[in-house]
């Protein structure tokens, strides 16, 4: 038997029981913890290199967020039925990890660590990601890895105007008005992510110091396992500044770096910064030769921009001096268009300053929603935004390569500030794809993708409930004293200590997210930042109402129509056919697209009216059974020598005039009348154990019997199958009465 050194504890936490074990599984990584929390559970391991990584200038953390779809008993897709790449759920969960840890290791701290979150069970309540801030953190505590811990997090909901701690996943998705992600520690919250029904600030401010209070209890169970088998940490060598050499290069390019952040463009400013930097470097090879400044030349850098962030950091917080000149709460300059390009469904252009979206709409079927396939049951997205970040859009050569985790978590976080005023699907039956390329970049593309989406959402008549517009915030904070900064560009994003970002319309917030470089910030800053948030945003969104102030009535000439009616479920394998060769039939003839849901909504879709009335009209004929008295027209198909077989409702049904319903005559054999493809005019007489009877009797516009044909027929010797029927005949006659009468009642 093993002897694990094992560490067990169990609370029951917001009506569930949580689970925390170390010291049994993956005891070679420098710390590793089991969580489970109802019958969901995960591993968290935390590793990190020896020795730190040469020559970088930034920490190198890597988190890994595996779905194994073992934990919901699932087999994988594909060819080879192993996982490969992950999902876009579990890079986002894995950048939510990242981005609440990250704030925590020491400045200068440059030792490669990978944190590892492997789900290894599922319960189809309990989302996995509600684990995983909580067992990364406790991995990194435990282990010898500089950490300056814990935190935690949880899920917050707003569910019948109750704030929920992790409520189960069927409640989060349809019932909360809130899906709060945020992580603290005992003292501050770290990283908020959220998306909402335009919930007000002060709603959204007590979700997150709710959801902080539970954080303070996870925070103290996990000193307290700590306590009892926490790791010594590591000495570790921190990248650091020589001192002296700072001073030295600050008392000679100091003035001259703060007069260039004063440089209104972005541009200009950094042509100016890389020209002193560039004069700097030169001065100092002449004065080192060129074996000493090889050594040197990173540091030499390295104070250089360490200069820049004081200097820029000082100006706002003791001068309330902006880089770029502009106020404390001055948004820059937005203008706004629809329509900037021709032929796509719907287009704006949003430009803040030197940051500039265009965004596109295409609107689609059925057949184009997302296939997403994660731990959860298989479902659909009807609704996705796809954010791209080109390099010509901060002015850089690179390459360009499939979609990174920033982009993915730009593209998510509009996507969710979007999605509650979009129409539901009986309302608008189409899917929707929103691309915003990031054409221009100097802070906050990920707010300006919300209000190009907004506006091309208008402009392609997607009825949607209002605009929403977006705004990122920053923080400059030192020795307790702060300035929270409006509309951050990118060198206040990359110097300050705090990003921001709040979404939402006129009425309330619709999509929230904040990441900070420091260990937390107080609630009073938190106020402050959705105060000036929500000022901006109704600045924001006057402009883009000017610009078009409501969707458009009808879409685009080239946009795609959709129709949507009901049929008989009981219809709906008649509708498909055997093998799908009735719809296929229908698709291909009537050049439309047909999706029919299992409660018998039937959506087609073409950009031609004329195409979805021709399928409509086949589909409304095999899902509706004519009454007696319903006209139709239609060819003659089949001609037997007791009838002929018509198809009605643009083919859709077939049925049979007997040859005594044929005419108001006798008429001895359908030839004698009719050729086949003949179009006839019918009447429905009738159902007959699902087969449709026909007639044609009296109906104006039909042919006549034809005596030229009949003497033909007459004259003409017997066919090989009138032989054949007339032995039929002869030998039922011989077979007696008793016979007939048998034949007759089966």
């Amino acid at each position: 038997m093993h002897n694990f050194n094992i560490t067990r504890r169990e609370i029951d936490f917001f009506g569930r029981k949580l689970i925390i074990e170390t010291g049994k599984m993956a005891k070679q990584a420098n710390g590793s913890v089991y969580l489970q929390l109802g019958e969901t559970a995960v591993l968290v391991t935390a590793t990190m290199s020896k020795d730190a990584a040469e020559n970088q200038d930034f920490f190198p953390l890597t988190v890994d967020f595996i779905e194994k779809m073992y934990a919901a008993g699932k087999i994988p897709g594909g060819f080879f039925k192993r996982e490969a790449k992950p999902s876009t759920d579990a890079t986002l969960q894995a950048r939510v990890i990242d981005r609440s840890i990250r704030p925590l290791f020491p400045d200068g701290f440059r030792n490669q660590v990978h944190v590892v979150l492997t789900t290894l069970s599922y319960d189809g309540e309990v989302d996995p990601a509600n684990l995983g801030v909580l067992g990364a953190s406790l991995a990194l505590s435990i282990s010898d890895i500089p950490f300056h811990g814990p935190i935690a997090g949880v899920t917050v909901g707003y569910i019948d105007g109750e704030l929920v701690i992790n409520p189960d996943i069927a409640a989060l998705k349809e019932k909360s008005k809130l899906n709060l992600t945020v992580a603290g520690s005992e003292n501050s919250v770290v990283m908020i992510e959220s998306a909402a029904h335009e919930l007000s600030e002060e709603t959204m401010l007590d979700a997150v110091y709710t959801g902080h209070e539970a954080i303070k209890e996870l925070c103290k169970i996990q000193d307290e396992i700590v306590s009892v088998c926490g790791k010594e940490k590591v000495e570790v060598k921190l990248i650091g500044l020589p001192e002296e050499l700072l001073a030295e290069m600050k008392a000679e390019y100091g003035e001259r770096i703060a007069e260039t952040s004063t440089i209104l463009g972005k541009q200009e400013r950094q042509d100016a910064f890389d020209a002193l930097e560039e004069e700097m470097l030169e001065k100092r090879a002449a004065a080192d030769g060129e074996e000493l400044f090889a050594e040197n030349e990173k540091t030499y850098k390295d104070i250089y921009e360490e200069l820049i962030r004081q200097y820029v950091r000082s100006s706002i917080l003791d001068k309330h001096l902006r880089v770029g000149g502009r106020g404390l709460d001055e948004i820059r300059d937005i203008t706004c268009e629809v329509d900037p390009i021709p032929r796509v469904h719907g287009s704006s252009l949003f430009t803040r300053g030197e940051t500039q979206s265009l965004g596109t709409v295409t609107l689609g079927g059925a057949s184009d929603e997302q296939i997403i396939d994660t731990l959860e049951v298989e479902y659909k997205k009807s609704f996705y935004l796809h954010y791209n970040f080109p390099p010509f859009s901060v002015g850089e050569a690179g390459r360009m390569g499939a979609t990174g985790r920033r982009e993915l978590g730009h593209g998510n976080l509009a996507e969710r500030a979007l999605q509650y005023v979009l129409p539901d699907n009986e309302t608008f039956p189409y899917t929707i794809r929103i691309v915003a390329e990031t054409l221009e970049s100097n802070g906050s593309s990920s707010m300006a993708s919300i209000c190009s989406g907004s506006m091309a959402l208008m402009a392609a008549g997607v009825p949607i409930k209002s605009h929403v517009a977006g705004i990122a915030n920053g923080l400059i904070m030192e020795d307790g004293k702060y300035v929270v900064l409006t509309d951050i560009m990118g060198l206040e994003d990359h110097l300050g200590d705090m990003d921001f970002k709040c979404a939402g319309t006129v009425d309330g917030i619709t999509a929230m997210q904040m990441d900070i470089k420091i260990e937390g910030i107080t609630k009073d800053i938190m106020r402050i930042a959705l105060e000036k948030a929500k000022a901006a945003r109704i600045s924001i969104l006057e402009k883009m109402s000017a610009c078009i102030e409501a969707p458009r009535q009808d879409l685009a000439p080239t946009a795609p129509r959709i129709e949507s009616f009901k049929v008989p479920t009981d219809k709906i394998g008649e509708i498909i056919g055997p093998s799908g060769k009735m719809i296929k039939s229908i698709i291909e003839s009537c050049q439309v697209d047909i999706n029919i849901e299992d409660d018998g909504t039937v959506r087609i879709l073409s950009p031609n009216k004329a195409s979805i009335e021709a399928a409509k009209e086949i589909i409304k004929g095999i899902a509706i059974d004519p009454v007696p008295g319903d006209k139709f027209e239609g060819p003659i198909t089949r001609i037997e020598p007791y009838g002929v077989f018509v198809k009605v409702l643009g083919g859709a049904k077939e049925g049979m005039v007997h040859v005594s319903q044929m005419h108001t005559s006798r008429v001895e054999h359908p030839e004698d009348m009719v050729k086949l493809g003949d179009v006839v005019k019918v009447e429905a007489l009738g159902m007959d154990r699902g087969k449709l009877s026909l007639t044609m009797k009296g109906i104006p516009g039909n042919p006549e019997p034809d005596p030229d044909k009949i003497s033909e027929r007459r004259a003409a010797p017997p066919r090989r199958d009138d032989n054949r029927r007339n032995d039929r005949d002869r030998n039922r006659s011989s077979s007696g009465g008793g016979n007939r009468d048998r034949y007759r009642r089966n």
